[in-house]
């Protein structure tokens, strides 16, 4: 009797979170014309030979790895992807989250850590990608995102695509940049909002410089967990956390800073993370909508559902970027009962799918989702 008093309750999944309205999606026929604009833009931009993505145009390494869903996990948890108990072979590719591919100082500290699950029954939810095996996560090293407003995030996107003309400037650069961020552009004055976004952009932008294997990362916002609402996190081990020699990174005497120390760590020994799940138990405390904010672990504990494990292995000196650079990773390549949720969150299929779109096309590649991890690696399949 005392436990059932006393078990946590958790908030029940309401699908009114996964559709847009009709201004959301006039909204989203800007995004997606800009983010067609800048990939069509990118290769010239960056002075590459081919066109990137729109946002984690870098790509620091993919490498080889294992996820494993936990056997007799409570029923809160094993939802979805997390029902049954597994081994699955992976593939990561660590990224810089910004639009440009230049020095890693000029970048900055965001960083994505995307995952490519294989083998996983069921339908996903990428148009015409239905019945592939694969589902994939796309993880950043901050646990908020920066606005909570379509509308608002359609204008941001821009300034996101622009930050690397605003940072070149120094402090007048910086300076308009906080300027257009709290005006839209010198169109309005600021408000609450602006100054909320802000905020979250800076802590974003000011994430401390570690290496990338150390930090936690998350899904900013939150999806659904079958019958319940939840975020993830992604969290080394502390046996793992232990082992990485090279702690600190070197951003201003070396261009390359981070992918160097990803690289030698993981040609030492291997490394681990767990997979955590965040269940929603309060609105008001874990808001769907309000990007901006983040749970509380106090009041929303995150649990370990999986592990995801990354084997010592030899890395070649492409670092993998031929064999993951035409990869697509998108949060909707997954089951209805994980699906991303709310709507900065729904319209990222839009996002997702105009980039990659673009960038295959441009590029004169032919988008195949692999079926396995020797697909992705096997350089005779990926011609």
């Amino acid at each position: 009797m005392l436990k059932k008093l006393f078990k946590p309750k958790y908030v029940k999944f309401d699908d009114k979170y996964t559709t847009l309205s009709p201004e959301d999606q006039q909204t989203m026929e800007m995004i997606t014309a800009d983010i067609r604009e800048y990939v069509e833009k990118s290769k010239e931009a960056n002075d590459l030979d081919h066109h990137t993505r729109a946002v984690h145009a870098k790509s620091y390494c993919g490498l080889k790895a294992k996820f494993e869903i936990l056997d007799n996990l409570p029923k809160e948890y094993a939802q979805g992807l997390y029902a049954k108990a597994g081994i699955h072979d992976a593939v990561i590719r660590f990224s810089n989250a910004a639009a440009g591919v230049d020095a890693d100082r000029r970048l900055g500290l965001g960083q994505g850590l995307a995952i490519k699950i294989f083998d996983v029954p069921g339908k996903k939810l990428t148009p015409g990608e239905e019945d592939c095996t694969t589902f994939d996560y796309a993880l950043v090293n901050g646990p908020i995102f920066f606005t909570n407003s379509l509308k608002d995030y359609a204008y941001l996107s821009k300034l996101n695509f622009e930050l690397n003309s605003y940072l070149g400037d120094g402090l007048l650069g910086k300076g308009k940049l906080v300027f257009d961020w709290l005006t839209k552009y010198g169109k309005a004055f600021p408000n609450v909002e602006a100054v909320r976004t802000l905020n979250a952009f800076r802590k974003l932008a000011t994430i401390p410089p570690k290496n990338a294997w150390l930090y936690d990362y998350f899904s900013q916002g939150a999806c659904r967990h079958g019958d319940y609402m939840a975020k993830i996190r992604i969290t080394p081990t502390k046996a793992s956390a232990a082992k990485i020699k090279r702690r600190d990174i070197h951003l201003f005497t070396e261009d390359e800073a981070i992918r160097p120390v990803i690289i030698k760590e993981i040609q030492e020994h291997d490394y681990q993370f767990n997979v955590q799940i965040q269940l929603c138990r309060n609105l008001k405390k874990q808001p769907i909508e309000t990007l901006t904010k983040e749970w509380d672990e106090s009041d929303a504990p995150f649990v370990t559902v999986a592990t995801l494990t990354v084997p010592c292995q030899e890395v070649p000196d492409d670092r993998n970027i031929e064999a993951i650079e035409n990869l697509s990773f998108t949060t909707f390549r997954c089951l209805e009962e994980n699906r991303p949720i709310g709507v900065i969150q729904t319209s990222r299929l839009q996002a997702y799918k105009t980039s990659s779109d673009t960038r295959h096309k441009l590029n004169g590649i032919r988008r195949k989702e692999p079926s396995s991890l020797k697909e992705v690696f096997d350089k005779s399949t990926t011609k």
